[in-house]
This record gives structure tokens, sequence and C-alpha cells, in this order.
């Protein structure tokens, strides 16, 4: 069983992002999990290590990161957030990097994201908001994904249910959101679910396979 912590949420990136005017370039060797470092340096080109830096929770500005507003967040409450990056691996919401636009290459990221995330998710329950893409390049091991749960949304209308990308990632937003102000520190993919539901209709399937997360959706029941 997890200890009490908040769990650590695992999120996409967007393809939207800001693009600063001035700044600082990034300094590779400031980021986290800085056992990446050789794997950044072989996707930075000229014109990125030159280009102005700012911090990831601020870079990126998709309908997930605007419903889940990091700078309005308590104190601390970031520090439960890892983003999944195509350029960089893996983030915290502090890390200064400059814009940059690249798809996700797991075959390039999973062996050096094995140790570091291993690491971030030891002892803790994990909501993971990952698009299959990113989710390729690091999967949690059997043991972890016991503590795994993978966040999808759905509309409801008249008994049938479809997934809407917009309306979906901006419900996990919201629900990201909820877990970090609520304060919750679940200890098992039940309790984690019982959070969410504080606010959301959702439901929590065991896991399909041995070795596979539990899988929590978020019901959006639409009118008819």
């Amino acid at each position: 069983m997890a200890a009490r912590r908040p769990p650590l949420i695992l999120l996409p990136p967007s393809e939207t992002k800001r693009a600063p005017a001035r700044g600082k370039p990034i300094d590779l060797s400031a980021l986290s999990f800085p056992t990446l470092t050789a794997l950044r340096e072989a996707l930075l080109d000229d014109e990125l290590r030159a280009a102005p830096a700012i911090p990831a929770g601020r870079l990126y500005t998709g309908v997930l990161y605007a419903a889940l507003d990091i700078a309005t967040l308590p104190p601390g409450a970031a520090r439960n957030l890892v983003i999944s990056s195509a350029q960089f691996g893996a983030l915290r919401t502090a890390d200064r990097i400059p814009a940059y636009k690249r798809d996700m290459a797991a075959a390039h990221w999973r062996a050096g994201l094995r140790a570091p995330l291993d690491e971030a998710t030891a002892g803790r329950v994990i909501l993971d908001c990952r698009s299959a893409t990113y989710s390729a390049a690091w999967r949690p091991s059997p043991e972890t994904a016991a503590r795994t749960v993978h966040l999808a949304v759905v509309e409801e209308h008249d008994g049938v249910r479809r997934v809407v990308s917009h309306m979906a990632k901006k419900t996990r937003g919201e629900v990201v959101r909820h877990l970090l102000l609520s304060a919750a520190r679940p200890r098992t993919p039940a309790e984690l679910a019982a959070a969410v539901a504080e606010r959301f209709s959702c439901e929590l399937m065991p896991p399909p396979r041995a070795g596979a997360p539990f899988e929590l959706t978020v019901v959006q029941r639409r009118p008819g």
C-alpha cells in the first residue's frame, strides 16, 4: 500500500505554446531528471539553444493547461506534476525551456526514462493523463501499475458514449486541478477514484490484464 501522499500526476504536453520574445536561453544542466541530459542534447539544435526559455508550467497553453491553471495552484502543489515532452523527455513545471515543435519518438526516450520515472513514481499513487503516444515512452512496471490509474473522459448522450477530444482535454485539466486543490492523499486507486468522484461522475475499472493500470472514466452526461 502506498504512503499517504498526493498522487503523482503524469501530463501530456500541448501543441500550443507561448513563444517568449525575451529571456535567458535554456540551461540543460538545470532541468529536472538530469540523467536525460545526453538524450536532450541529441535533439537540441542551435536555434533552440539560443531561444528564450520560460517555465514549462507557463509554456504550455492548450485546453488542458488552461483548465488546470498552474499559476493559481497552492504553493507546492505543482511539484506533484510531471510533464511528458517529445523534446525533453520529462519535465517539472518549473523547468525553463524554449518553445519547440517535435513529434514524440518513444524509442529515443524509452530506456532513458525508465530509471528517473520509476524513481519519481516510487510509493505513489499515479494518475496518468498521457495519450498513447506519450505513454509508449514510459510504461509502469507491473508493481507500479497496481498503483496507476489511467484517466479517460467520455461524453454520454441518450446512453451512447463517445470521446470528444476538446472536451476530454478540458475535463482532464479540471480533474487534475480538483485533486491538487482537494489535497487528496490516496493510498490506493480506489481512494483516488473516490476523491475524483467528489466532483465528477466517474467509474473505476480494474486492470484489463495483469500488469496494466486501472482505468478511471469520467462521464460527462449531456441532457437529451
